[in-house]
């Protein structure tokens, strides 16, 4: 019966080694399990050779793309016979009209190149009529084949009836040569060559297997295996994740001390900076010490008034829009400011701030009431502010009555209480408090000591005094005195500005 087979076209791949064969069949042996293929094409290229042959171990899978059908003689070696047509691989059996045989479907073109595996509706051209006899004897024939190749090298037989449909039935595959056409060719079929009337109509319920997990069951299950050998729990769906802040770190090497400053005397007062820092506040007494000591070592009153200038105009800049505000465009839009001085060194500290500011192009107006003698430090600021654009008046009635853009109050000091009676100060707090203008109060004095300008911002040197509620909201600039200096009046300080020369302070 193996001379049934004769003539068929077949497809046989011998793996990644060999690659893939296509030819008629020529001859088979069935006592040494080998079968010849005659025109052959490797990887659909045609061969040089007119007959190839192959042993069953080396064959990985066959299929037969095409069965001859009756009254096609064909001549093999020295044998010419007819064979009839059996039902394979690429064709339709029905039943016959008559009931009493079947109608074999097959496709008419025969050719030696490599053929593509034709539409099942496409073989439309010959109706072949087999006997019951005739088709229990090639199918049982045909089962006794395979399961004898089956058994040899474990091989399946199966053919590729979902890719061949999709195609044109007069599409010509492009040649290609090399192994990978036969390893996508292999993948091709592992992933298409199943029958598509094999997949399910039923579409997949999603949302009744989702209801199958219980999430809240695991969740505590991986919980309670955390807590057991003590790793880093991992954040439930309730918790909330931790957030940081573009200069904190993630990972923390020691612990953070945020008391790096420690005072002699415990004050009721303290403050915290941004990162969490606590900063407490020092009695006027202990502040007093720390500057003369500053000043024996080397810090005197010019640097000290030149530093405290230097970090309160930064900090007015900031405060009239920086940037935004003073830029070339905006030469239409100088901000005012109005610097209210006294006659003593806190006077002195507010004349260096506006001379700065005037530097950096805003519009100063200083007031400060005439003496017949100024302390030196006065003096010398008032020279160099005499060389900017910016305006001295000593009386308040040349003060602007429309509102400015900034109040600086440089008015109080710690020690003369006895200003606060003068007439300039009286009229120069009540026009700043007509005058709607925000108020920024440079080293403003304690809380025992009543302000008489509520004030937006309060700048603090060094460290802070208790203030009240009446400083509004404080800020902290570095005068640069050093490490030691603080160490050497009982304070152990460690800097709390890091990368900044002005910090704002919170209450606790």
């Amino acid at each position: 019966m193996a001379t049934d087979w004769l003539g068929s076209i077949v497809s046989i791949n011998c793996g990644e080694s060999l690659g893939v064969y296509q030819g008629r069949v020529s001859a088979v042996d069935q006592v040494s399990q080998t079968i010849s293929l005659t025109r052959p094409f490797h990887n659909g290229v045609k061969c040089l050779v007119p007959e190839v042959t192959f042993r069953a171990g080396d064959i990985t899978e066959l299929k037969i793309l095409e069965i001859p059908g009756p009254g096609e003689i064909r001549q093999y070696g020295d044998l010419q016979q007819t064979e009839l047509g059996i039902p394979g691989v690429g064709c339709q059996v029905g039943t016959n009209q008559n009931g009493t045989g079947k109608m074999l479907k097959k496709p008419t073109a025969s050719s030696s190149a490599p053929q593509n595996i034709p539409r099942r509706t496409d073989m439309k051209n010959q109706d072949v009529v087999i006997s019951p006899q005739q088709q229990q004897c090639s199918k049982s024939y045909m089962d006794r084949h395979v399961e004898s190749l089956n058994a040899s090298k474990g091989f399946r037989r199966r053919h590729n009836s979902w890719s061949s449909s999709s195609r044109h039935p007069n599409q010509v595959t492009p040649k290609k040569s090399g192994l990978k056409n036969g390893q996508m060719k292999t993948k091709d079929d592992e992933c298409f060559g199943d029958d598509i009337e094999e997949l399910p109509d039923t579409d997949f319920d999603f949302e009744g297997n989702l209801a199958l997990f219980d999430k809240a069951a695991v969740f505590e299950e991986i919980d309670t295996y955390e807590r057991r050998s003590g790793t880093r729990s991992r954040s439930t769906p309730n918790e909330k994740p931790a957030r940081y802040r573009h200069d904190e770190n993630i990972l923390e090497s020691e612990p953070i001390v945020y008391r790096r400053i420690i005072v002699p005397q415990n004050n009721s007062k303290e403050f915290c900076t941004d990162s969490g820092l606590v900063v407490p506040s020092v009695s006027y007494e202990l502040h007093k010490k720390l500057l003369s000591v500053a000043e024996k070592h080397g810090l005197t009153l010019e640097r000290r008034l030149e530093m405290t200038g230097v970090c309160a105009s930064q900090m007015a800049l900031s405060l009239l829009g920086g940037p935004n505000r003073l830029n070339p465009k905006n030469v239409h839009q100088r901000p005012t400011v109005a610097l209210l001085c006294g006659p003593h060194v806190k006077g002195a500290q507010g004349i260096s701030c506006g001379r700065h500011l005037s530097n950096h192009d805003v519009h100063i107006i200083l007031f400060l009431p005439n003496f017949v003698k100024m302390l030196e430090p006065i003096t010398n600021e008032l020279n160099l502010f005499s060389k900017t654009q910016g305006q001295q008046v000593s009386s308040v009635k040349d003060l602007p009555d429309t509102p400015v853009d900034l109040v600086i109050n440089c008015l109080d000091c710690h020690e003369n209480a006895f200003l606060r009676d003068q007439p300039w100060y009286k009229a120069a707090v009540d026009w700043a408090n007509k005058n709607r203008a925000p108020v920024l109060s440079i080293d403003p004095p304690i809380c025992e000591m009543e302000q008489g300008i509520d004030a937006k911002w309060s700048l603090a040197l060094g460290l802070p005094l208790p203030l009240g509620e009446r400083a509004g909201r404080v800020y902290l600039c570095d005068i640069g005195i050093p490490q030691k200096v603080f160490q050497e009046v009982g304070i152990n300080y460690h800097s709390p500005f890091g990368c900044k020369f002005v910090i704002p302070l919170h209450s606790t």
